[in-house]
């Protein structure tokens, strides 16, 4: 956390979190009734009353003497640069504002830098990982994101698909193919598509294709394919796996 002691005097660059991105943002200024702007001070051990004022050093009000000339602090399209220069600006903001971290934050180009290679490195990983991966697995990842259409691929195709997915989507990419299930999801798929069982219309169970035996009922609000994956590892799914297995071949 910031502080006056260890405070380092540089431009500084501020923006709105929350996605918002507004043509301009006006962030409280001055301490009022409708809009408080108040820091507790625990060394005073009370409540002191903020403003900015451009002519004064401190942004605190029982620090400023003389005239004060108030000034607004404005965010254009999400953003606000405030040089070295305004001090007490600075401050104000990356110190005592009581809207830091909830309404805006300080840019750390320091912070910015570890999550970019964060990402590089999970990129990295995930095209290593794309690379290795045999191609029923790697359908069986497309299928979660690309749906029936992974039918009419070549092999080439689903290897250049994998790739690009792994790189726009890493961090999903690697959850997916770390997911024990993701293949027995993707039997299940073209188990229905090949007409060997069938999903009921309000997707609740599951049954042959052939006479209409009932094989599982999906639990509530679980995604069906998920469910019957986990069920085909069961002592009664492992066997209605196996017939599966031949009906497809």
């Amino acid at each position: 956390m910031k502080n006056e002691k260890t405070w380092e005097v540089k431009d500084r660059n501020y923006y709105l979190v929350q996605d918002r991105s507004p043509l301009t943002y006006t962030l409280a200024s001055k301490h009022t009734r409708r809009f408080p702007l108040m820091y507790f001070d625990s060394e005073k051990g009370h409540q002191r009353e903020l403003r900015y004022a451009s002519n004064q050093k401190s942004p605190f009000v029982d620090e400023q003497a003389g005239m004060a000339t108030l000034e607004h602090i404005i965010f254009e399209h999400g953003t606000l640069h405030v040089p070295k220069e305004k001090q007490n600006l600075q401050k104000l903001l990356s110190i005592y504002h009581p809207h830091l971290n909830k309404r805006y934050k300080e840019l750390d180009v320091i912070e910015v830098a570890k999550d970019e290679l964060e990402d590089l490195e999970v990129e990295f990983q995930a095209q290593a990982v794309a690379r290795e991966l045999e191609l029923e697995h790697a359908e069986a990842i497309l299928r979660v994101e690309m749906g029936s259409s992974v039918n009419s691929m070549s092999s080439k195709e689903l290897k250049r698909d994998i790739l690009i997915f792994a790189k726009q989507n890493p961090y999903l990419f690697l959850e997916l193919a770390d997911d024990e299930n993701v293949e027995l999801r993707n039997f299940a798929i073209k188990a229905t598509e090949a007409n060997v069982i069938k999903l009921s219309q309000d997707q609740r169970t599951f049954s042959w294709a052939s006479n209409g035996k009932k094989l599982m009922q999906v639990p509530f609000e679980e995604n069906p394919y998920s469910a019957f994956a986990a069920w085909l590892k069961t002592d009664e799914g492992v066997e209605v796996y196996k017939s599966i297995e031949k009906k497809l071949n």
